[in-house]
């Protein structure tokens, strides 16, 4: 099979699979994100979920702390309140078990604004203009980090555009959406995937804590692939699917993974699903 243009992939799995099955974790992923976005909103409310991203409260008993936050807290000076130790533990725990940054994909409201981007990106056939390094975002963290123990400050809690539109989407948006509009420019115009490939230090930071993660996207079948490179033109991160659909290890191991299915989706000879398996496999 030819390969196909980036703005026409998935339409072979709406032909072969049917429109839900090439859709089913895209639509899954923003039924989770907006679900979530809903209970801090009526948190007040209902109880089930209050505060935002960076710190909560879950059936207000379960804290729930963001780990790039109270990292930042440290490097200050800072000693963090028992509750927010306990949050980022419980919160490192579940995303080091569960899938590679699940958090980007599943949880991060911003996902749906670099998304659209991406889409429209595609659609309209438009070039990235820069190329950056991806371990840009990696680098990021211990500047950060350097920069919260300088100033003594929560460094990044300033420019954070994730916190910005939870913040915006829960308690309402003042001038936090030209900080969004940025990234989704960023996103369209200069480098392709450039927040949550390139830039993003909350996701690097998901990365590395799921990097031994146990739920994995899995080239169960590849040598059904016909390289049609739908995959690759969906892929927020496609670097991380060569080496899965070429030889050795069948499973994606990247950490850089952040295990959206949309590979899963828009692949009409279903190469790819999920996995809980731990065992490497050559087969």
């Amino acid at each position: 099979m030819a390969k196909n243009l980036a703005k026409d992939a998935g339409k072979d799995a709406v032909k072969e699979l049917g429109w839900w099955k090439a859709h089913r974790f895209l639509i899954s992923r923003r039924l989770c994100q907006l679900a979530i976005i809903g209970l801090f909103m009526v948190g007040p409310t209902w109880g089930i979920l209050e505060g935002n991203l960076s710190s909560s409260m879950l059936f207000g008993v379960i804290p729930l702390s963001d780990p790039l936050l109270v990292m930042q807290t440290l490097a200050t000076g800072h000693w963090p309140e028992v509750n927010a130790l306990i949050g980022v533990a419980i919160v490192v725990v579940f995303y080091a078990l569960i899938a590679p940054r699940a958090f980007c994909a599943w949880v991060c409201p911003l996902n749906m604004v670099t998304d659209l981007a991406a889409w429209v990106r595609r659609k309209l056939n438009l070039k990235a203009s820069y190329k950056w390094s991806p371990k840009l975002r990696y680098w990021l963290i211990p500047v950060i980090l350097l920069g919260s123990a300088v100033s003594g400050s929560l460094l990044w809690a300033w420019i954070d555009p994730v916190a910005s539109l939870h913040r915006g989407l829960v308690f309402g948006m003042g001038a936090g959406w030209i900080l969004i509009l940025l990234v989704f420019l960023l996103d369209l115009v200069l480098v392709e995937h450039g927040w949550c490939g390139h830039l993003c230090p909350l996701g690097a930071t998901y990365g590395v804590i799921g990097r031994k993660s146990l739920i994995r996207i899995k080239a169960t079948h590849r040598e059904a692939c016909t390289k049609c490179m739908d995959c690759y033109n969906v892929c927020p991160e496609p670097d991380v699917l060569r080496q899965p659909l070429k030889e050795g290890d069948r499973r994606v191991m990247s950490q850089d993974c952040m295990s959206c299915g949309r590979c899963i989706d828009v692949c009409a000879e279903k190469v790819l699903e999920f996995t809980a398996s731990s065992k490497q496999d050559h087969t």
